[in-house]
Order: structure tokens, then sequence, then C-alpha cells
């Protein structure tokens, strides 16, 4: 009895330290217990490192209300963007007007709200056409190499090498002073940097294995490189994009400010009205500093977004 009493009390504790009834060892049921989570995916990842830098999370909200207000001014804005009243020329902010008015009666507040949206698109769209074309360029010259790359790279390295404002003013000259050939001027110039990122990271990725898979199961290379080659430069070409945004408002505002940007004829944008107003710095100072500030604010929170990314999007960064 004592001998089998002590079997039993030997197989109990073996059992316990089994995993008790049914018997998987504690540690295979961990091991599948873990198998069983669902795994995070990477764009999750990137979202949650993000929302752990508190700059780029404030910038995020502040251009959403920037963008917003812009979207939105035919509703908000307080008085439309060429309406004049004659009586109240260069008056000074107060409960009527937030921000005062120009030499002509026009409130200063309702004609940033649209000034923005004129800025905000160059910005946007210069942005896209510029990633568009970089990318292209840059993908072909990586993964085709030989006579391509040097083409391409010679023409890209051309390019940089111009003085950027020299070349920005003769296309200026030549294009127009509207909304568009704005847009086309910056953008030519806009691509030649991330063109250069993809090409580097595209030489990397061609000789990784799952490429080498694809090419050797006969993939075409128009596949390959949409299929296999883009979807791993999506960081690149957001965060450098994200940073051209704030490169095409600073630019635009300049040839604004220089006279060759968008003419205050067409359409009020924070450059223009900046340089319109630059002999009242000291006279009616919030027509210099209102759509100054709106610059400022606006490239800063572009740049601290594209930081965000830049470390969010980074696949070596470790989770904490």
């Amino acid at each position: 009895m004592c001998a089998w009493g002590a079997g039993r009390s030997a197989m109990s504790e073996g059992l316990a330290a089994s995993g008790g009834r049914g018997g998987l060892p504690a540690g295979r049921g961990e091991a599948e217990s873990l198998a069983t989570e669902r795994p995070v995916s990477p764009w999750r990842l990137a979202l949650r490192r993000f929302g752990r830098r508190r700059p780029a999370v404030i910038s995020t909200v502040v251009l959403v209300l920037i963008v917003a207000g812009a979207v939105l001014a035919d509703w908000i804005a307080p008085f439309g963007p060429t309406e004049q009243n004659l009586d109240d020329i260069l008056a000074s902010p107060d409960g009527t007007y937030l921000l005062g008015t120009d030499t002509l009666g026009r409130d200063n507040l309702s004609r940033i709200l649209h000034g923005g949206r004129v800025s905000l698109l160059v910005g946007v769209m210069v942005a896209l056409i510029a990633a568009g074309v970089g990318t292209v360029v840059g993908i072909v010259a990586g993964y085709f190499g030989g006579l391509a790359d040097a083409v391409l790279m010679r023409l890209t390295d051309t390019l940089l090498a111009l003085p950027g404002l020299m070349v920005v003013i003769v296309a200026a000259r030549l294009l127009g002073d509207g909304v568009w050939d704005v847009v086309i001027v910056l953008s030519g110039i806009a691509w030649m940097a991330l063109a250069r990122i993809v090409r580097g990271k595209v030489l990397a990725l061609k000789e990784q294995e799952f490429v080498e898979a694809a090419r050797a199961l006969g993939v075409p290379r128009r596949q390959i490189m949409r299929r296999h080659l883009l979807p791993n430069l999506v960081g690149e070409i957001t965060v450098t994009a994200s940073l051209t945004v704030a490169a095409a408002i600073l630019a635009e505002s300049t040839l604004s400010f220089l006279g060759l940007g968008v003419s205050p004829a067409h359409t009020a944008t924070w450059g223009n009205m900046l340089g319109g107003n630059e002999g009242f710095v000291v006279t009616a100072p919030w027509l210099v500093w209102a759509p100054g500030l709106a610059i400022v604010v606006t490239a800063l929170c572009v740049n601290f977004i594209g930081d965000g990314l830049r470390d969010s999007l980074d696949p070596t960064q470790e989770e904490r």
C-alpha cells in the first residue's frame, strides 16, 4: 500500500508538472498559444511608433486644422476673398477683422483661408508629380542598370548641378504665372532627390532572394518592379514626398514674393500676400506676419510629420 501510494503521488506530481490532466507540457502549451496569436501587421507597428512621437502627432492635428480651414473657407471665412470695404482700409485687428484689412479693405483672415487652398494645392501636387517621376526614374535606373542607369543618372546629376533658383526663375518666365504653371516649374526640379534615393534602394533590393526567385520563375520585369520592388519602397517614397510638400510651399512663397509665382490678379496665395505687403512691415505688420506665420507653421508641421514617418516606417526600429 505504501509503495502504491507513493507511486500514485509521484504520478500526480508528474502530471501536474507536465500540464495537468491531458497532459501537454507547459512549454509546448505556451508555444502553441503563442503560435495562435494574431501577428501584428507592419503598418500597425508603424502607426504605433508614429503615435509615440509627440511632435509628429501634434503637427498632424495642427495640419489637419489648417487644411480644414482652407477647404471650408467658403463657409467659415467671415468675408469673401475679394470683398472690399473702403471705409476700413488698413484697419488693425479687432473684433470685426481678426487679422486686420489690407490696402483695399479686404479681410486678411479671409484671404489667408482662401489663399491656403492654392498654397497647399501647389505643395501636394508638386509632391505627387515629383514622387511619380522620381520613383519611375529610380526604379528603371536601378533595376536595369547599364546604359539606362548611366543616361538617367547623368541627367539627374546634371539637373542637380544647376542652380535651382535660376532654373525656376527662367522656367517661370517662360511658362507664366498661373497655378499649374508654378506646379509644373516646381515639379521639374523636385524629382531628382527621390530618384537617387529610389535607385540606391533598388540596387540593394534586386540582389535579394525574393527578386532572384521571381526572375528564376520567369516573372516579367514589369511585374517584378510593380509587385516586388515598389511595395518595399513605400517608406522612402512617403517620407520624401511629405518633405517635398513643405519645400514646394516654401518655393511657391519665394516665387510669389519675387513676383514670379501665382499672380495676385489670378488668386491670393500666402506667398503673393507676403510679397505684396512687404512695404507695410512697420505701418501694418499684420499684413506681413499673418501670411508669414501661416507659411512657417505649415512647413514646420509637414517637416515634423515627415520626420515621424521616417522613423515609424523604418523596419529596423525596435518596438519599445
